[in-house]
């Protein structure tokens, strides 16, 4: 049995955040309350989506919420995901790089499809925000974050805070 109660935000450069999450391999209870606290995460953050790496656990999950609130939240376990259509650049920022905005390039559209907390299999199609939300959080589940996908300038001008992410963690 794993705590997951005790799980808060996960920071750059935390190294579970440059990893590749692991299936969940079993929805029981202690999943059901994982999910539970990163919507609560998610919420106290004031984000949109939350991945497990950024709860600090190692595991194919994520949250995502448009409007940011818990009611209106759906977990998605084990997803893939499917991008299509044309290209879109939008600024971004992420919970894991507070402070950290870029222009992202993503597809407009996305087809996720996940595991629910029965155990049932759906499949979900987003466009706009929601496919950008999608793309974001499953990049967590791959150990990516946004500023692996920075053009070289925002690479560049998030380099000092990137810097000072690192000394306050203790790098």
């Amino acid at each position: 049995m794993t705590d997951y109660s005790k799980c808060t935000i996960t920071r750059y450069p935390t190294p579970v955040l440059t990893e590749k999450a692991q299936p969940v391999t079993e929805i029981n209870d202690d999943i059901r309350a994982l999910a539970e606290r990163m919507k609560d995460i998610m919420v106290e953050q004031k984000g949109i989506g939350l991945a497990g790496p950024q709860a600090g656990v190692n595991l194919r999950i994520f949250v995502v919420s448009i409007d940011g609130t818990k009611e209106n939240a759906r977990v998605y376990i084990n997803p893939s995901i499917k991008p299509e259509g044309p290209v879109v650049v939008n600024e971004e920022g992420c919970l894991s790089l507070p402070g950290l905005w870029g222009k992202i390039k993503r597809y407009s559209q996305c087809t996720v499809t996940a595991t629910d907390l029965n155990g049932k299999e759906f499949t979900e199609v987003g466009e706009g925000l929601l496919a950008r939300a999608f793309q974001h959080e499953y990049d967590h589940l791959e150990g990516r974050m946004i500023k692996d996908r920075f053009s070289a300038a925002a690479k560049l001008r998030a380099r000092r805070k990137l810097k000072e992410m690192k000394e306050e963690y203790g790098e």
